[in-house]
């Protein structure tokens, strides 16, 4: 979903101000593990091994849905729906190794160095632990695996907006790095994580939509509705 027209701040004050979601005792269980990893502070490296996490589900998602089209492919319908998650896990996982990137560029911009839980050795476990996870969860209920995805990105919403938050100097810190521009060409790099912040959101979205509980959807504010059916 395009942003252009967008009011980042906006949208960014939505997020930090939008009613306590109830968590899922999984999800409150996965956030309580990321703290006692990574510390209950938001910053940088925490956010970097979310987005090494975050493209996962999407990735076990297409796997699993190639596998049921090719033994529904009879049924036009599933295989439609099938496609549906197919096509849009592959761009949501585009955009989250996106987010990752950014965000190391972004250390490397500010001299943060990565801490010991981004090492490829701690990174190896974690990432093998939510393969599994993905796998278990889709296995047993796909809707309960889209529901944990949806709360992992509205956590995720706000744990960027949170940052922005958190580090007003961003909003002096102009944007030149070429690479980044190319995913958000804002002026400053607290516009940058707003816009991550906002992808998140969409993520979100998509993934209560797939759970069946759209009344869960956020929207834009003061955009029409006709913007949502395009």
């Amino acid at each position: 979903m395009a942003h252009q027209s967008i009011d980042l701040k906006k949208e960014q004050q939505y997020s930090l101000n939008m009613p306590k979601y109830k968590y899922s005792l999984i999800s409150k269980m996965f956030f309580f593990g990321m703290d006692v990893i990574a510390g209950k502070k938001d910053d940088l490296p925490k956010a970097k091994l979310l987005e090494i996490l975050a493209s996962i589900p999407y990735r076990v998602w297409e796997i699993r849905h190639y596998m049921k089209q090719t033994r529904k492919y009879k049924n036009t319908d599933i295989v439609q729906i099938s496609a549906n998650i197919i096509n849009w896990g592959r761009h949501a996982q585009d955009n989250e190794y996106t987010h990752l990137l950014v965000i190391h560029e972004k250390m490397k911009e500010d001299g943060i160095k990565d801490k010991w839980y981004l090492s490829s050795f701690a990174t190896f476990f974690f990432v093998v632990f939510y393969v599994v996870t993905a796998r278990l969860l889709a296995f047993f209920s796909q809707k309960r695996a889209f529901l944990f995805n949806a709360e992992f990105e509205k956590h995720a919403e706000q744990v960027y907006a949170r940052l922005v938050e958190d580090n007003p100097q961003w909003e002096k810190q102009k944007l030149t790095n070429p690479f980044v521009k190319t995913y958000a060409d804002v002026e400053t790099w607290s516009d940058v994580f707003r816009r991550i912040s906002l992808d998140e959101r969409d993520h979100m979205n998509q993934s209560f939509e797939f759970a069946g509980k759209p009344e869960q959807v956020v929207k834009y504010q003061g955009m029409p509705e006709s913007y949502y059916k395009r």
